[in-house]
């Protein structure tokens, strides 16, 4: 399945909470089913957008790490 970034934030070098909170300004201009790309570094935004989608009903689509930097892909509700 090929899935189709709508936008990607570049989070590299923030600390918590600066990863979600960024996340959660750009993710409300997209449109519901837009597919957000957040690259972080902090090994705690892992937990950090895991807890973040489950309590905003939008979809965790993919995590993935390659070398330092996190990659989640997120679909918004």
């Amino acid at each position: 399945m090929s899935i189709t970034v709508t936008q990607t934030l570049d989070l590299k070098g923030l600390s918590c909470p600066m990863p979600i909170v960024k996340t959660a300004q750009a993710i409300k201009a997209l449109q519901s089913g837009d597919v957000l790309e957040a690259l972080a570094t902090d090994p705690g935004s892992v937990p950090d957008f895991i807890a973040w989608c489950r309590s905003t009903g939008n979809e965790l689509m993919e995590q993935t790490k390659e070398a330092d930097v996190f990659r989640f892909v997120i679909r918004k509700r």
